[in-house]
């Protein structure tokens, strides 16, 4: 028999400080960034940014860390392994990640690169765009990894932006293979469309022997089979794994596992101000229902009102406590 779990989700993930400002289009142009898009940028160019940047929030970020952060503010016990170094923006992200509820373990690098940081511009049409410098988090591997903690956590849920690296796939496989040995859950996002089509056979052969969970958009995972019928990634995806949860934008979710399949809309928006961690967030959601046993509509609502508070404002926290505004009782 399985033994109750200390946390309901552990995240691994790149460890990043997102710096976010409002900026209007001529600040790209003179920048040379590109607009809507992500770009890995050098710790130079990261320096330079970083020094003409308007004034900007600072919070820990990266994909799974705003999913934790989100799980955390629903009322999910949380944790985190993420590579930092030894610097100001490392203990940032340290401090703030922990104070949005989520206990953060793994070592700080000495004597090597900087801590990651993500200069995200938001134009005036609400588009993010990122330059992005990986740092200390790209260093990521197996020796970062705690057991204990794996075996203590419901779900293990890994970010696909990591999977760049040979050490990270390893660390991956590893706790995935030490979830799956305590009973639990192993979960998925494939973060980027890119990330795709760099791993495809790679997500394939994790997801199709490790993972329980898997996140995706519509154009993932329309990539990660190379189809370009959506009802064919689906039935695809259905075999691989034991639940899946694609997102579609104005066009909402579904939700499926082995025997069900579930159509969320989309939460309204009044006016979408900033889309950064928008599937981020409703991860965060569909997590925290999968942690509590809820049905696949229940989990997509939340996840879907997840998303909609966090694209409602700057940054990829949420401003209003995401359990009122899901309308959770105080025992879910």
């Amino acid at each position: 028999m399985t033994t109750p779990a200390r946390y309901d989700v552990l995240g691994i993930g790149n460890a990043i400080v997102d710096v976010i400002a409002p900026v209007e289009d001529a600040f790209l142009d003179a920048h040379r960034i590109t607009h809507a898009s992500m770009t890995l940028i050098d710790e130079e160019r990261a320096s330079r940014l970083y020094d003409v940047f308007p004034p900007a929030s600072e919070t820990s970020g990266g994909s799974a860390a705003n999913t934790i952060a989100g799980c955390a503010n629903l009322g999910a016990k949380t944790a985190y392994f993420g590579k930092i170094a030894d610097d100001e923006l490392g203990e940032t992200f340290a401090h703030d990640l922990r104070a949005a509820g989520a206990s953060f373990f793994t070592r700080p690098l000495k004597n090597g690169p900087k801590t990651a940081r993500c200069l995200i511009a938001v134009t005036p049409d609400a588009q993010r765009s990122m330059s992005t410098y990986l740092g200390a988090s790209s260093l990521f591997g197996p020796s970062d990894l705690d057991a204990e903690v794996i075996r203590d956590a419901a779900i293990t849920y890994m970010e696909g932006y990591l999977f760049d690296q040979d050490d990270a796939k390893a660390a991956f496989v590893q706790a995935a293979e030490i979830a799956v040995s305590a009973g639990r859950q192993t979960a998925l996002t494939l973060s980027d469309l890119f990330c795709v089509e760099r791993h495809r056979d790679a997500f394939l052969h994790l997801v199709r022997g490790h993972i329980d969970i898997l996140f995706a958009n519509e154009d993932e995972i329309l990539a990660l089979y190379e189809t370009a019928s959506f009802d064919d990634a689906l039935s695809q995806v259905r075999a691989d794994c034991r639940f899946a949860a694609i997102t579609r934008g104005a066009k909402g979710s579904v939700l499926l596992c082995k025997d069900e399949v579930v159509t969320v809309a989309a939460e309204p928006v009044e006016h979408v101000v900033d889309t950064t961690g928008a599937g981020d967030l409703y991860a965060a959601g569909v997590l925290y229902g999968l942690s509590r046993g809820l049905p696949l509509a229940e989990c997509g609502r939340i996840g879907s009102v997840a998303a909609a508070e966090i694209i409602s404002h700057y940054g990829a926290r949420a401003q209003t406590p995401l359990r009122d505004l899901a309308e959770l009782d105080a025992q879910g």
